[in-house]
């Protein structure tokens, strides 16, 4: 380490994170990383602070603490109009003192030994670093400035300047007093470091969790192309990447959830002889279609995002989830990351106690985008076309506008919900609604279109991943579950999913893992296309469908997008409920809903009963659609062996006969799925009366079994389940029902099988439930709105036992 004698200035390499009084937070945990991680393979720039010692020299020197006070005292920060006019007024004094000749010697030689590294007239970032941000309970981000691209000694006295002035921006004044800050007790520091050439390339945010349910077990990342700005400020929708923590630790490559960004535009360089410092241009059309990281550096940036968290939750001797900035240089290729601080949102949520809103009553819906958070609000829309309309803002209101920026914080607070056109799910909306403990639905395209000031509507983030925003004021209502000293049932308590973007919520509830994963939701919502029209496009004949299929399958090749697509909703149940066994149905869709795939109809015949008709295990061996089921267990697999979610558990549907069972095992092992090999487990659904009658025969090829009460109860009582005509007739509690189900159990258990049930029937009837902890079910599988309820119930019928 070299010998500093400079008063104002501290290298990376020798600041720790408990420099924070000294440098700010932003600049000690860059300081932290530059010391304890490059040696760990994490890059970071080099660069140097401007202590907050000398933000106090710049006020002493310019004789302006005293007015400064004198002009923030007895703001009344809800007042917009007095806010914007004291704030210009501070900063003006500030910028009217100027860098103090003795100050500027220092970060002039400083600077000058950056260069020497980097070479002549560098270009560097300069970042403002306040003494209370990036504290474990509140981050202060985007409070104050940061200025890009600047090179050589004007352009860099004057950002520095600029960066003490931004302290007294109207939003960090406004998010100093939200948070009971004095003015006057936080200072400011700044750090200069190497620009990395994201420009060129790609930037962005990671989170150390999933940003929406606390989910801890993943790595979260956003990216675009260009500088980050973009990113942070809502003017781009970035893409996404998730990935599994523990079996990337495992040396797995777990990126179990991929999605597109529309990245219209990318933050660039200005010109040469321009004053402008960077400046926007259109993406092109191919490269907005990709996405703006490979496989390998999503992983790469995993692994610091994980080497970071590890490091600071080992230091504090707590888990400490972590907001990372990471940018890419288009010129060397490499990866480094630019800012880490502590998330502030859901580290600090309880974790003993579970909320969950839920929606009683949809119309129709206006908008849609990305969720954030996971609450439903309601009120008069109001939209804001400028910030200068910031004022008319009335409070309870949902502010809706095409993005947001620090300066519109103050108004934010006062909103019940934000509806923004642009930005992902680390924009500054989504930061500061999160903050604020508000829902809001960012990237919504046309929102400010359709929704005109003055319009009743209600926002819900409480349905996945889909943030929507209906017509009307709809009722609405919040269950609140005490998690804390909650006990657990012999018998396992499972759930019953389809929506993979529930996944991570719904994993909160005290469970047993998932019963029944069923793969229809992912297939029709997601892929949208029949697997046969992908392996034989030729036999599709309509134009349009074909188009359809290629503008879906775009930046893939066919029978890869139906893999990829259904493997990322698979690991991502499997992901939530980890190391949980997760069952999951192989699909059993009936051929008129197949049909209605994108490419179906010429590869489905018309039957007049499909319900059971060429459904379930009798296709995955018919040449029919052999080919749609090896892209089945092709995605499977690479769940497995891949991402190394070997909790997961497969499970065959609408087994008819023994010799199918047989067939089905033999048609998975030429897929590469052999039962035994790596713990791969397979059940059966027990839905069909044979089944029962000959359990010690399928018990051979299976290792468990699970009853469908749906269509056990149809089958047992000859009643046809979508007949309205019938509809009284058909009862899972009917006597025949009841002691099928009880002999599925009684041999299940006698051939050493697992037994469960996954049908409606206990979350409907908790008699049922009842009668079936009494045989000694293993499991019992529930609509997640049930478990709860059911799981009581369950632990009562022990204790019952237990007396008697």
């Amino acid at each position: 380490m070299f010998d500093n004698k400079s008063k104002y200035i501290r290298w990376f390499e020798e600041t720790t994170i408990d420099d924070v009084p000294i440098v700010g937070g932003k600049n000690a945990s860059l300081g932290e990383m530059y010391r304890e991680l490059t040696s760990k393979g994490v890059k970071i720039p080099n660069g140097f602070s401007v202590t907050a010692e000398a933000y106090w020299y710049v006020l002493k020197a310019g004789g302006i603490l005293e007015k400064l006070k004198s002009t923030i005292e007895g703001l009344d920060t809800s007042d917009i109009s007095e806010l914007s006019k004291r704030g210009k007024a501070a900063r003006d004094l500030i910028l009217g003192a100027g860098i103090p000749d003795e100050l500027w010697e220092e970060i002039k030689t400083a600077y000058d030994r950056l260069c020497e590294q980097y070479g002549e007239n560098t270009d560097v970032a300069v970042r403002s670093s306040a003494t209370a941000e990036d504290l474990p309970t509140a981050s202060f981000a985007g409070q104050q400035e940061t200025y890009l691209n600047i090179r050589g000694y004007p352009g860099l006295r004057d950002a520095c300047i600029r960066c003490f002035a931004s302290l007294f921006t109207d939003r960090a004044i406004s998010y100093r007093v939200t948070n009971k800050f004095d003015h006057f007790k936080v200072a400011l520091s700044i750090g200069i470091m190497k620009m990395v050439r994201s420009d060129l390339a790609s930037s962005g945010v990671i989170f150390t969790l999933d940003t929406e349910t606390g989910f801890r077990d993943v790595v979260f990342i956003t990216g675009a192309y260009g500088l980050g700005e973009n990113i942070v400020q809502g003017q781009v929708n970035p893409d996404e990447f998730y990935v599994f923590k523990p079996t990337f630790r495992q040396g797995f490559k777990p990126i179990i959830k991929k999605k597109v960004g529309s990245k219209e535009i990318k933050m660039i360089y200005g010109r040469g002889d321009s004053k402008v410092l960077t400046r926007n241009i259109e993406v092109p059309e191919a490269d907005r279609l990709r996405f703006c990281l490979s496989d390998e550096e999503v992983l790469k940036l995993s692994g610091y995002a994980i080497a970071i968290e590890d490091h600071y939750s080992e230091k504090y001797g707590e888990s400490r989830p972590m907001d990372i900035e990471w940018a890419k240089d288009g010129i060397t290729g490499e990866l480094f990351i630019v800012q880490a601080r502590p998330e502030t949102v859901q580290s600090q949520r309880r974790k003993d106690i579970l909320e969950t809103y839920v929606l009683e009553k949809r119309s129709e819906i206006l908008a849609r985008g990305r969720s954030v958070g996971d609450k439903i609000a309601s009120g008069k829309a109001h939209v804001i076309p400028d910030i200068s309309d910031l004022p008319s803002f009335k409070p309870g209101e949902i502010l809706i506008a095409d993005t947001t920026t620090p300066d519109w914080e103050p108004v934010m607070k006062t909103a019940a919900a934000i509806v923004t056109n642009k930005g992902g799910r680390t924009c500054h909306a989504a930061i500061v609604s999160r903050e604020l403990g508000i829902p809001a639905v960012v990237g919504a395209g046309n929102a400010t279109e359709v929704l005109e000031t003055g319009r009743e509507i209600t926002v819900s983030c409480a349905e996945g991943e889909n943030g929507l925003v209906y017509e009307g004021i709809l009722p609405f209502h919040k269950d609140t579950l005490i998690l804390k000293d909650m006990k657990r049932p012999k018998t396992e308590i499972m759930m019953n999913l389809g929506n993979p973007e529930e996944a991570f919520g719904l994993s909160m509830i005290p469970n047993d893992g998932i019963g029944l994963a069923r793969l229809e939701f992912i297939i029709t919502s997601y892929i949208k296309v029949h697997p046969m029209a992908l392996v034989h496009p030729e036999k599709v004949k309509d134009l349009k469908v074909l188009r359809e299929i290629e503008q879906l399958t775009r930046g893939y090749r066919r029978e890869d997008y139906f893999v990829e697509q259904l493997a990322q909703g698979v690991s991502t149940i499997a992901a939530a409920f980890y190391p949980k066994p997760v069952v999951v149905r192989m699909s059993d869709f009936k051929t008129n809903e197949y049909a209605s795939l994108l490419g179906g109809s010429y590869f489905e015949m018309e039957e007049s009963n499909p319900m059971i008709g060429f459904r379930g295990a009798s296709r995955y061996f018919d040449e029919r659609y052999r080919e749609g089921y090896a892209l089945e267990c092709r995605a499977m697999k690479k769940v497995r062996d891949e991402m190394g979610l070997t909790n997961l558990i497969l499970m065959i549907p609408f087994c008819r006969t023994v010799e199918e069972a047989r067939k089905v095992i033999d048609e998975m092992e030429k897929n590469g799925l052999k039962r035994g090999e790596n713990g791969l487990q397979v059940y059966v659904m027990c839905e069909i009366p044979n089944n029962v009658l000959l359990i010690d025969e399928f018990s051979k090829f299976f290792d468990g079994f699970s009853i469908g009460s749906n269509d056990l109860t149809q089958l047992t009582l000859g009643v046809d389940r979508d007949s309205e005509l019938l509809a009284a007739e058909f009862d899972e509690r009917d006597p025949g029902v009841i002691k099928i189900m009880a002999m599925a159990v009684q041999g299940a258990k006698r051939n050493g099988r697992h037994s469960g049930i996954c049908g409606q029937a206990p979350s409907d009837f908790p008699e049922i439930a009842e009668f079936l902890v009494k045989e000694k079910i293993d499991s019992i599988s529930l609509n997640p709105d049930s478990v709860m309820k059911i799981t009581l119930k369950v632990l009562e019928t022990e204790k019952e036992l237990e007396r008697s």
